[in-house]
């Protein structure tokens, strides 16, 4: 007994060896004849059993109907889900800003060749498309000297032109040239339209040719009563190279009522009308504005700060920006307007604004500081104008007008929704928003008040407080 035992215990250690470094390896033996599991065919023989083919057939069965389930709930969601409004058509002129040149000198030392070299100075601002001269010969007031197909010297070459077009084009640019016939005169049709009507139907085709995207005509309620408007008309129904071009006008003076009914006469692509003055009362303005938004598409409503309004000395500009930025329409700027520059001043001041201005000229160096704040500001609107859909082309809805005060509404589908909010008043205003869209607060995008209404600060719609010459642009989701 004693020897079997010891037998066993000395196999037991030939299978236990203790390595160099204090390890112990243990030896399986093969064929040590361990069975593990179920053969093939036990395995088959336990498969076939009543059990195990029930069990199969209820998973097979809750698989398709799991299956079939997400399948129909898709369907409901897709069914049931809003549907999004179809973008309305739109062109190119409908896309941002429109940057009026009119004097090519007085923009650029260089003439056209100095446009070309501030075509990145644009581009920061998201200018859409350029509206570029009078660049022909006349002689105020001298019918006979006027050649629309001609360039003046003093601004550039034809070649300069040519290089112009093209780079700007590169870049995403469109430019439309202003036509307009005495443009250093008040008369700006000779005080006969009928002399220079031909003239400038020949000019239009001309020009179009050569690239130009569009052509601008000032003061167009003179010629549009002219046998001769027809025939120009047809000029435009045409693409440049897939692109539509632009027949374009401006009016100055004229009541609301004979702007849309002159809008519906001319049949123009864009009709470009001035921003009420800060004196008319707010509840006539608004009126204004829905007058023309009612009666045409957004998509050939123009507007611009001349006359009076631009540079008032008693609204900030920054005012006049948040309107023309957030209306209905395409907003069309002069040069200079980006900054604040009044009638009159010098648009070499922009360029200054590159160099700083010695800390000991106080006075020089807070004017320079405003002028960049309002560049800032009319950057921020404009990139806001170019990618938010409710402001692009989204509905506008009147909310609120006093005196001396206007708010509306912007909303498109399901994106965004924007309220404009302005009072040019001396005094402060409460604005009681109400719309069934409208919520309790909204999220401050834009302000000319940064101390009252801080940027990316909630605030009550209900009642808006707005101080006298401020403007706030409000934002708040799609409420679902």
């Amino acid at each position: 007994m004693k020897d079997v035992e010891l037998k066993e215990v000395d196999q037991a250690k030939q299978l236990m060896t203790r390595e160099n470094n204090g390890c112990v390896k243990v030896t399986v033996p093969e064929n040590a004849g361990v069975k593990y599991g179920l053969s093939k065919d036990e395995l088959i023989q336990i498969a076939g059993t009543a059990g195990w083919v029930r069990t199969r057939w209820a998973l097979l069965v809750l698989f398709w109907l799991g299956w079939v389930g997400m399948l129909a709930g898709a369907i409901v969601i897709i069914v049931q889900a809003p549907r999004c409004k179809p973008i309305p058509e739109m062109n190119w002129w409908n896309e941002g800003l429109l940057y009026q040149i009119s004097d090519v000198n007085a923009f650029s030392d260089n003439g056209l060749k100095g446009v070309e070299e501030k075509l990145d100075y644009l581009s920061q601002m998201k200018v859409k498309g350029l509206v570029l001269g009078p660049i022909h010969s006349v002689q105020a007031d001298q019918p006979d000297t006027l050649n629309l197909t001609s360039i003046k010297s003093e601004v550039g070459t034809e070649n300069e032109l040519e290089s112009l077009l093209e780079k700007a084009h590169k870049k995403g640019f469109s430019i439309v040239l202003n036509l307009t016939p005495n443009y250093e005169k008040s008369s700006v049709w000779f005080k006969n339209v009928t002399t220079v009507a031909e003239k400038i139907r020949e000019a239009c085709a001309y020009w179009l040719t050569k690239g130009f995207d569009g052509i601008f005509l000032s003061d167009l309620e003179d010629i549009v009563i002219s046998h001769y408007w027809p025939s120009i008309q047809v000029i435009f129904n045409q693409t440049n190279n897939n692109k539509k071009v632009a027949l374009m006008g401006s009016v100055t003076g004229l009541p609301v009522d004979e702007v849309s009914l002159l809008l519906n006469r001319s049949g123009v692509d864009l009709l470009l009308t001035e921003l009420a003055d800060p004196a008319e009362s707010g509840v006539r303005q608004a009126q204004a504005i829905q007058t023309l938004y009612s009666g045409h598409l957004q998509t050939s409503l123009g507007w611009s700060l001349r006359g009076r309004s631009r540079g008032s000395p008693a609204v900030p500009v920054r005012l006049f920006h948040t309107l023309l930025f957030t209306l209905p329409g395409t907003p069309v700027f002069s040069a200079g307007d980006e900054v604040g520059l009044k009638t009159g001043e010098k648009l070499q001041t922009m360029w200054d604004l590159e160099n700083p201005v010695e800390a000991a000229n106080a006075t020089a160096k807070t004017l320079q500081e405003e002028c960049i704040a309002v560049h800032d500001f009319f950057k921020a609107l404009s990139d806001l104008k170019r990618k938010e859909r409710s402001l692009l082309h989204g509905e506008y809805v009147s909310l609120y007008s006093s005196t001396t005060s206007l708010a509306f509404h912007r909303l498109w589908d399901q994106s965004e929704r924007f309220i404009t909010a302005v009072n040019w008043g001396n005094d402060s205003v409460t604005m009681k928003l109400t719309n069934s869209d409208l919520p309790a607060q909204a999220q401050v995008r834009l302000t000319t008040d940064a101390v009252n209404l801080a940027v990316d600060h909630k605030v009550s719609v209900e009642k808006l407080e707005l101080g006298p010459k401020q403007a706030v642009l409000l934002s708040y989701p799609y409420p679902g």
